[in-house]
């Protein structure tokens, strides 16, 4: 009687599965071959038809060869650590590489 229901607030596109931004995009007629997309495809393709602008984020690694040269020069600093028996900063430089590879299968 004098219950209200409220508006269902739609969650951000980043936080939704794909799933659900499948069954969004399938409303949306601009949008075309919805089941053959990844999630960020998804993402950016009903931010575009909806008219949002993507910010995108410049990152300083943006190159995948870029990073792997970092890996090698880390690898050799690596090898001179151990050389030199210095196991603290050979620790530092295992977890360096560890990092480094992530952002090449992050960035690829």
């Amino acid at each position: 009687m004098g219950v209200k229901k409220k508006e269902a607030k739609e969650k951000p596109l980043e936080k939704m599965t794909a799933k659900e931004l499948r069954e969004l995009g399938k409303q949306l007629p601009e949008i075309v071959g919805v089941y053959g997309m990844n999630k960020a495809e998804l993402i950016s393709a009903i931010k575009k038809a909806r008219g949002i602008v993507e910010d995108t984020k410049a990152t300083p690694d943006a190159s995948i060869r870029e990073i792997k040269k970092k890996i090698q020069s880390v690898k050799s600093d690596l090898e001179n650590a151990l050389n030199d028996k210095d196991k603290k900063m050979a620790d530092i430089y295992r977890r360096r590489i560890i990092k480094l590879k992530k952002k090449t299968r992050r960035a690829g």
